[in-house]
């Protein structure tokens, strides 16, 4: 029997970068095809175009799309994904091409090349490109994020992409129902580390943002625009948020694609009211008005690298009375980290300790270590597990759990390592 091939391009005991070839005697697919978001863009290991027969992606998220456009300088390749990954895709893209200082190997122009050759595929749907058969299923990472199952040579292999088990308010939590899997790559970038219980962390974050308001405060909470944000909208809706909410930067245009999108949510009409609700901020005058008043803030970017909350951490962070909440992972050495290990961030290009009080709430849309070893549990089958997605030693750390308690082998592999199964 022949065998199925994978090749690790990148996102190999990191976070950011994600690709991974998968290739059989007769078909080469792309699983992800992502940048590392640092001081310049850091791309996945090359690989020829015209070897790739299509691209599957797992979510919009930059570190596993932001490299895709690459395909399409000269090729046209088909990139299969559902509906909304794919809108959300080009909205990220196109922000990416515009805000970036630094060369990047393509333009405007592929990206429109890769959106015209992009095929939508709902959760559940048998696909084939050559000899590969595969589906998606929800991974409850993000709107639209899916798993990926591959099936060909009479082996299958599943690639989870960022997921989470756990329903958030956004979300319904992946279902990890696998049978017969032969290998698994799945993510690790929470492997030693618990997440607070959702219902308690909500609780928490209310009335710390309540009690910062009511002293006359304003709270930033710096989000991705694709996920967290409204992820937040949502949980100050559910909880009949009494104080004004704002809502800046790139997340108007993820918002507009969600509501069409509703089937891929777990409340679309949550979400409505959350948008309704808030003031949307249009403009200059708007920003430096909504940094005086008290209330919250909801603002791109996550990792306070770029985007509007740059100009509101220089306006709020000066004073003792606001706080700076976080709500998602700080990738190490990005302003957002440095904010939360040392208490200082750049303002007006000098680096100042921050006066504002910085809170961390972990919202995150990952598997907390618990959940991921209860994941890798109930795969069926005595699969091959190779972890990728983590920084910092996660990779490592959860391979040899699995390989010492579950008794799988299991392995963190490195950029360029290339496996049979």
């Amino acid at each position: 029997m022949s065998s199925l091939q994978i090749k690790f391009l990148g996102g190999t005991r990191e976070v950011g970068r994600n690709a991974i070839a998968v290739k059989t005697e007769k078909t080469q697919v792309l699983l992800d095809y992502g940048v590392m978001l640092n001081h310049e863009p850091g791309f996945p290991m090359h690989i020829p175009p015209k070897d790739v027969d299509a691209i599957i992606l797992t979510h919009s998220h930059l570190d596993h799309s932001g490299a895709i456009p690459i395909f399409y300088i000269h090729e046209k390749k088909p990139l299969y994904t559902n509906k909304l990954t794919s809108e959300l895709n080009e909205l990220l893209i196109s922000d990416f091409i515009h805000l970036s200082s630094y060369y990047l190997p393509f333009e405007y122009l592929e990206l429109k090349t890769m959106m015209r050759n992009s095929k939508h595929v709902d959760f559940g749907v048998e696909e084939k490109i050559g000899d590969i058969k595969f589906q998606l299923f929800n991974a409850g990472h993000i709107p639209g994020s899916a798993q990926i199952l591959i099936e060909t040579e009479g082996k299958k292999l599943l690639y989870t992409g960022d997921f989470n088990t756990e329903d958030t308010r956004l979300l319904k939590g992946a279902k990890m129902e696998y049978n017969d899997l032969d290998a698994v790559i799945i993510e690790s970038t929470y492997a030693d580390e618990e997440h607070t219980e959702r219902s308690e962390l909500e609780k928490q974050f209310i009335a710390d943002a309540a009690d910062i308001i009511e002293m006359g405060g304003t709270v930033l909470v710096p989000a991705f625009g694709v996920g967290r944000s409204q992820e937040i909208a949502c949980i100050l809706a559910a909880h009949n948020f009494e104080y004004p909410v704002a809502i800046d930067g790139m997340v108007r245009g993820a918002n507009s694609i969600m509501m069409r999108h509703g089937q891929f949510l777990r409340d679309p009409k949550l979400l409505n009211d959350a948008l309704h609700s808030a003031h949307w901020i249009e403009g200059w005058r708007d920003r430096r008005k909504a940094a005086k008043k008290p209330g919250v803030i909801i603002s791109t970017a996550g990792m306070l690298k770029g985007g509007p909350s740059v100009f509101y951490i220089s306006k709020i962070g000066k004073k003792a009375r606001n706080a700076v909440f976080l709500v998602s992972y700080q990738i190490p050495a990005t302003p957002g980290r440095q904010l939360l290990d040392k208490g200082i961030c750049v303002i007006d290009g000098k680096m100042r300790k921050i006066k504002a009080r910085v809170g961390h709430f972990d919202f995150s849309s990952h598997c907390g270590a618990n959940e991921l070893k209860e994941s890798v549990k109930k795969l069926g089958g005595k699969p091959k597990v190779y972890v990728v997605h983590g920084a910092e030693g996660n990779c490592e750390l959860f391979a040899k759990w699995i390989k010492n308690e579950l008794g799988l082998e299991a392995t963190a592999p490195k950029t360029g390592d290339v496996v049979k199964v």
